[in-house]
């Protein structure tokens, strides 16, 4: 077996956080406008959490086969096609928002959110490089990448759209630039080498004979710590996407700002969700899971109850700030304990079914969140928010998790 300190981990770590990076700052953008872009083509406000949830339905839809295809082919192909993916889903949104066509802008959502939900099982590759009691840290680092895009984002988008009306011609013009980010995002995944699956087969050497076969998802779900950690994984991403992607309606319907002071909010939250991963990722690994995992959701809780008493763009920014932080505990810790249960060859099923999940959940999320936004306002969304939360928070406090890392059952062979 190889050493650690010969294989290319930093090098490989720093070129997927680079493409999070770039998935991150159009992840911003279709938070930001994918619910306003389908309310001005079709032109229903009632339909205002559509546009989200198509965009994290199709996320969830991809994650399940992606996360199963990259135990088979590896983990770059399968990042590289979302991310291309990605790119075709913006050029067809910009193409849908430029000429009110209503089924191309549907068209180019679903390829966004199937991008969004294939980049996010990036955590599956940094999971790969890094030992169990460093794994937390090795996710944190390729996460981090995002706190870039955070800030790439509002200054390519702000200046694109301020002094302008949002239209669709406007629209067009962002959803170009987001499809420009997905390019970039492609070349680097594609520099990655070897697959992160290949050193994690390095350095964790599967028993001699035939490659051992994935153990039934059912088989995945019976082994400790396992249903906690997805329990906190649904409730922490849901409500986080369930805001966010509500964030520009808030913002521009009901606290009556200018549509570009959108982009600074969804700068913050995302901030929020991965400037302290460094810091988060080390903090998991030395107090354990469900104390990460319940401290997540807690500050979550607090800070979509906080929606309801902001209205300025520095008051707002700063509850998503919060939101991100709580996220960003919780969902770590929670994709460490699924990395922890699970062997090599069968990361990907695990971490793709939390995501479709994950996804299906925040879909749903993000739909009754913006019926509930437009007939009830933003109290609705900040308690039901802060509901989904909290109970899941206690439930784990009660129940605990493993402290550290899982002891796996030996692969066959």
């Amino acid at each position: 077996m190889p050493e650690r300190e010969n294989l290319p981990i930093a090098r490989n770590t720093a070129l997927l956080s680079a493409a999070l990076a770039a998935n991150s700052a159009m992840l911003q953008l279709s938070a930001a406008v994918a619910s306003l872009t389908l309310v001005l083509v079709i032109g229903v406000e009632g339909l205002l959490g559509l546009g989200p949830a198509i965009v994290l339905a199709s996320g969830a839809l991809a994650a399940l086969p992606a996360g199963q295809l990259m135990d088979r082919i590896g983990r770059v192909p399968v990042l590289a096609g979302g991310f291309a993916l990605g790119a075709a889903g913006c050029a067809l949104a910009a193409a849908g928002s430029a000429t009110g066509a209503a089924p191309v802008v549907l068209l180019g959502l679903l390829g966004v959110g199937g991008a969004s939900g294939t980049a996010l099982l990036a955590r599956t590759a940094a999971g790969d490089m890094y030992p169990p009691e460093r794994r937390a840290h090795g996710i944190a680092l390729v996460l981090f990448g995002a706190v870039f895009g955070a800030i790439l984002g509002p200054s390519v988008f702000s200046p694109l759209l301020s002094g302008r009306d949002l239209d669709g011609d406007a629209l067009a013009v962002l959803w170009l630039a987001a499809g420009g980010f997905m390019v970039v995002a492609v070349a680097l995944v594609l520099a990655v080498r070897p697959d992160p699956r290949r050193i994690a087969q390095l350095l964790a050497p599967a028993p001699e004979g035939p490659a051992p076969a994935a153990a039934p998802l059912r088989e995945l779900l019976r082994r400790p710590g396992v249903i906690p950690a997805l329990l906190a994984a649904q409730a922490s991403f849901a409500v986080m996407v369930g805001i966010m992607t509500l964030t520009g309606a808030v913002v521009v319907g009901h606290q009556h700002h200018a549509g570009h002071d959108v982009f600074p909010i969804i700068g913050a939250h995302v901030l929020g969700m991965y400037a302290l991963v460094l810091v988060i990722g080390d903090l998991i690994d030395r107090i354990g899971r469900t104390r990460a995992l319940a401290g997540g959701l807690m500050v979550m809780a607090a800070s979509a109850i906080g929606l309801l008493w902001v209205a300025s763009v520095p008051a707002t920014a700063g509850v998503l700030f919060g939101l991100g932080v709580g996220w960003n505990l919780s969902f770590v810790a929670a994709t460490a304990q699924l990395a922890d249960c699970t062997h090599a060859w069968e990361r990907g099923r695990l971490l793709g079914f939390n995501d479709f999940l994950s996804g299906m959940t925040g879909a749903a999320l993000a739909l009754l969140g913006g019926a509930a936004l437009s007939a009830l306002g933003v109290a609705a969304l900040a308690l039901g928010g802060a509901a989904l939360v909290a109970g899941p928070a206690l439930w784990i406090l009660r129940s605990g998790t493993p402290r550290g890392s899982m002891a796996l059952p030996a692969p066959p062979g």
